[in-house]
């Protein structure tokens, strides 16, 4: 009998990062299509400009760096989408294209690259954004408006979102129906709860994200909610904040990011609640009615203490960690 020694890895699998990426890219397309059905073109360039140029950014840094191209592995796309779809239509596009440059240069780039970003990069890039540009980061419009391809858009009319209500607090003159379908103002990818949840029911079928944080993410929204408001409506208002503000996004796309989140089940649990628990926080006190995006972030950070609180034990190891 012949021994064959080799290096690890010694269990190989189809599943590929270029593959990952189709998955989520394909399960984005629910979202991008309602988008654009009320947004209209003027979103689908914003969406371009930012694939565009966060391709292009990708392809740049690797030469810059003398790292081999990795633009075919879908990392940057998907980066360059999820961003696009977490801004308002009425974006200026130097704006979106400066917020997809900072994604993959600045928060996976200089990090390392691939697998060694602490940060999700999309969403860094949208509180870069939120930052240094918050008036037109804020300027969302009605769904249906007849919005300027290229003109300057700081004309446009404003409309409220539901959360901008909420913060009064009062439940959104928008109804249920019109949340839940995406007809209401907001940015490109989270005004359609229905496509969001038909993009993460794809994922969740296809084995791409487990159900572990998306379920403790929603879970602790719902009930912090519902007890926040046990005397007015407890189920509405937990209604209207898990079908607005992108939470679905953040759940389904962003809080899943394998890099960027816990390894272990027990882990991702305790991250999504983590998740969960400071996006009410920041809905409650924040400056900013979304809270998504900075729960998020500040949940990567935590990430390295998630792991190593919630690592198994190695097998044949006591409690104590002896052998």
């Amino acid at each position: 009998m012949t021994l064959t020694v080799t290096s690890s890895p010694h269990i190989r699998d189809g599943l590929t990062t270029q593959r990952i990426m189709g998955q989520v890219l394909l399960a984005l397309l629910p979202a991008i299509a309602v988008g654009v059905w009320q947004f209209g073109l003027r979103s689908a360039l914003v969406l371009t400009v930012c694939l565009l140029t966060a391709l292009a950014a990708e392809a740049l840094f690797s030469r810059l760096v003398l790292r081999s191209n990795t633009v075919a592995d879908g990392t940057a796309a998907v980066t360059g989408v999820l961003l696009g779809l977490t801004l308002p239509p009425a974006i200026p596009y130097p704006v979106a294209a400066l917020g997809a440059a900072f994604a993959v240069v600045v928060v996976k780039g200089l990090f390392g690259g691939l697998g060694q970003n602490i940060f999700n990069p999309a969403l860094a890039a949208r509180a870069f954004l939120l930052l240094v540009f918050p008036a037109a980061m804020t300027r969302y419009t009605a769904p249906g408006q007849a919005l300027p391809l290229f003109a300057p858009t700081a004309d446009v009319t404003t409309a409220a979102t539901p959360l901008h209500h909420m913060v009064v607090p009062a439940l959104p003159s928008q109804s249920l129906g019109d949340v839940f379908l995406g007809r209401i103002g907001g940015s490109i990818g989270e005004v359609s709860a229905a496509a969001l949840l038909l993009g993460g029911g794809y994922l969740l079928l296809r084995g791409v994200i487990s159900w572990h944080i998306p379920a403790a993410y929603l879970a602790t929204v719902s009930l912090t909610v519902f007890a926040l408001h046990l005397t007015d409506h407890p189920l509405t208002w937990v209604a209207y904040n898990l079908c607005s503000g992108g939470i679905l996004l953040g759940a389904f796309f962003m809080a899943t990011d394998y890099v960027t989140s816990p390894v272990t089940r027990r882990g991702q649990l305790l991250y999504g609640i983590g998740c969960g628990a400071l996006t009410v926080l920041f809905r409650r006190t924040g400056i900013f009615p979304g809270g998504v995006t900075y729960a998020i972030l500040l949940m990567n950070g935590c990430v390295w203490t998630i792991d190593r609180l919630c690592q198994p034990r190695r097998f044949g190891a006591k409690k104590g960690g002896s052998l």
